[in-house]
């Protein structure tokens, strides 16, 4: 029996589409900026967040980094969200590899910044402080249920920053599940940022890379981090040719893993000691949290699953996500419902 493996849609295989991309992928030294399939990727990328030209990178993390690091000196300070994923799950990377001060305000419920709170963190012009310069959003929000930013808000973002002197980042990773929930394009979620980076690798299901976009000038520069980060590939093509079909054929489909997230939710919504946060859930990621008081534990439950073939993963002892993506279907949906009901019902 298949495994359905709900940790996160980064577990998403590629498809035979992308397969057959990847091996007859027409391919260079990238590094030389001789490898067409990436040019290609590169500028379709662009165009799609509405950005002058892109980078083809590892990873999101990467991206983030490598935005942070062009945007940044050391010594210079961003503000972003407490509950970010750049400030959470990225290793310290923007601290540890470019000197940079992350200043956190407190992420809302769903996902963003007051704009007053954004004010009060940028620094005075003083010596002892360090210099603000980047404000960076996430869209959508990982820690807050998947919850999509809205056009009006990155606008006003967007303005508040450019008011300040400050440039505006946005860690796009899902941001085209962002625009299928607003039923908005990508390029009007991104277009009050100077940049954006997006993920190929989870939604989307190709196997690797993400996209760093921006002003031709920018991306001319983070092609010099990416190489000080040691991101410079070489016939990276076989891998872009699959971020070619992801871009072409799995966008339009986020909305089915959307309501798959409904439908789950909606189970266990029924289920008796657990609460579903965020519920409908807004894009692809359904969180929960037991009852303490039902002996259960997310370790008791990933446990019990497992004999299901079921994989999850934790938050805390109590706090758990889901996450629906291409090659979960409605049969999967059911097993998890059926599965989770089961391991609860047991004294």
């Amino acid at each position: 029996m298949e495994w359905a493996d709900f940790r996160s849609d980064t577990v998403t295989y590629p498809t035979p589409a992308m397969r057959s991309a990847m091996a007859q992928a027409e391919v260079g030294d990238d590094v030389f900026g001789e490898d067409p399939t990436v040019a290609r990727l590169e500028q379709m990328a662009a165009k799609r967040v509405g950005m002058e030209s892109a980078l083809f990178v590892a990873s999101g993390t990467m991206g983030n980094l490598a935005a942070v690091l062009t945007h940044c000196q050391r010594g210079d300070e961003i503000i972003l969200g407490h509950r970010s994923h750049t400030y959470l799950h990225e290793a310290g990377g923007v601290s540890a590899l470019g000197g940079v001060h992350p200043r956190t305000v407190p992420n809302q419920d769903d996902g963003t910044i007051e704009p007053q709170d954004i004010v009060g963190a940028i620094r005075a012009l003083d010596d002892h402080f360090p210099t603000t310069r980047l404000i960076v959003l996430e869209n959508t929000h990982n820690m807050s249920g998947g919850t999509p930013l809205g056009v009006n808000y990155v606008q006003q973002v967007g303005t508040l920053a450019r008011e300040h002197g400050l440039r505006l980042h946005i860690d796009g990773a899902r941001i085209f599940n962002a625009a299928v929930a607003l039923g908005r394009p990508a390029s009007e979620l991104a277009a009050p940022a100077d940049t954006i980076t997006f993920c190929l690798s989870k939604g989307l299901c190709a196997p690797v890379g993400s996209l760093l976009c921006g002003s031709a000038e920018f991306i001319r520069l983070a092609r010099r981090t990416r190489k000080q980060l040691g991101g410079g590939m070489r016939q990276a093509g076989i891998l872009a040719a699959a971020g070619i079909v992801a871009l072409e054929t799995m966008v339009d489909r986020l909305g089915e893993d959307h309501q798959r997230a409904r439908r789950l939710a909606a189970g266990l919504r029924e289920i008796p000691g657990i609460q579903v946060e965020h519920d409908p859930p807004p894009t692809n990621m359904v969180y929960f949290r037991l009852d303490p008081l039902t002996g259960m534990t997310t370790q008791s439950l990933i446990e019990a699953l497992a004999s299901r073939s079921i994989r999850l993963t934790a938050r805390n002892p109590y706090r758990m996500r889901l996450v629906v993506h291409y090659w979960i279907d409605d049969e999967a949906i059911q097993q998890v419902v059926e599965g989770i009901a089961a391991a609860m019902s047991k004294p």
